[in-house]
């Protein structure tokens, strides 16, 4: 007989996750790819991956949150990201504080009460800048690999400030540091003070309650960790797995 006893999806608009765990809520499995143009596609093949790996039947629960959610017709239910996130952080940390969640396409902070339910949060889902791909669309601009983003920042003690909130407005910002002979690095420094600018503005807004946690792919840009830490004189702590919290926390719902 399978163990598998549930199924998290999180469709979202850069990366696909799907976790499986037990009756105890262990991570049994996990798959990560690129999102794809048709998701609900690519989620039916990780699906029958997932469930031929680990010998899960058809009526094992498939819970989907994430972007792309709703367009996931094998699941058996979906919920927010704000509570599977919460869920997922909390049962990986143990704790009960501020979750800063940077996705590709919005930001997210919630507090996580000692239950391990959100008590309050606020979204930033209208515009790019403050998420992933407020640094991947720069990063492109730069010639960067968005895996050194982080490093190259750190590099360097100069910054060149970027004013604009608006990822085009950004765009033209860089255009004009780079024909004045600004250095890259110093630019990716500035571009990463402006988003943690912005993430850090939302999570006062909120209220920063100890300890400050961090899920999502850009938790592991150690830039934006760094400076997170700095401007909110908070230690930050991050899940083994920050970019699978989102689809682990669905998994855990659907026990």
């Amino acid at each position: 007989m399978s163990r598998v006893a549930a199924i998290g999806i999180d469709a979202g608009s850069t990366t696909c996750k799907l976790v499986a765990v037990d009756r105890n809520g262990a991570i049994l499995g996990s798959l990560l790819e690129p999102t794809e143009p048709r998701v609900e596609v690519q989620v039916r093949r990780l699906l029958e991956a997932i469930r031929d790996e680990h010998g899960a039947g058809q009526a094992v629960p498939t819970i989907a949150t994430g972007y792309g959610r709703k367009l996931i017709k094998e699941a058996t239910r979906n919920l927010t990201e704000i509570t599977c996130h919460a869920r997922g952080v909390f049962r990986d940390l143990g704790r009960a504080g501020t979750l800063i969640d940077i996705g590709g396409q919005d930001s997210k902070v919630i507090q996580i009460g000692e239950d391990g339910r959100p008590v309050d949060f606020m979204m930033n889902d209208k515009c790019a800048a403050g998420t992933g791909r407020f640094l991947e669309y720069t990063a492109a601009r730069l010639s960067v690999p968005v895996e050194e983003l982080g490093v190259r920042a750190l590099s360097t003690t100069d910054e060149e400030p970027i004013s604009s909130t608006c990822t085009v407005f950004a765009e033209s910002e860089i255009i004009s540091l780079i024909a004045r002979g600004a250095e890259p690095d110093a630019i990716l420094r500035g571009l990463h003070r402006s988003l943690v600018g912005r993430v850090v503005s939302m999570a006062r807004n909120v209220g920063i309650v100890a300890p400050l946690m961090l899920s999502g792919g850009v938790a592991k840009n150690q830039a934006v960790r760094k400076m997170i830490a700095e401007a909110t004189v908070q230690g930050v702590i991050l899940p083994d797995e920050p970019q699978l919290m989102g689809a682990y926390g669905a998994a855990l719902l659907g026990i």
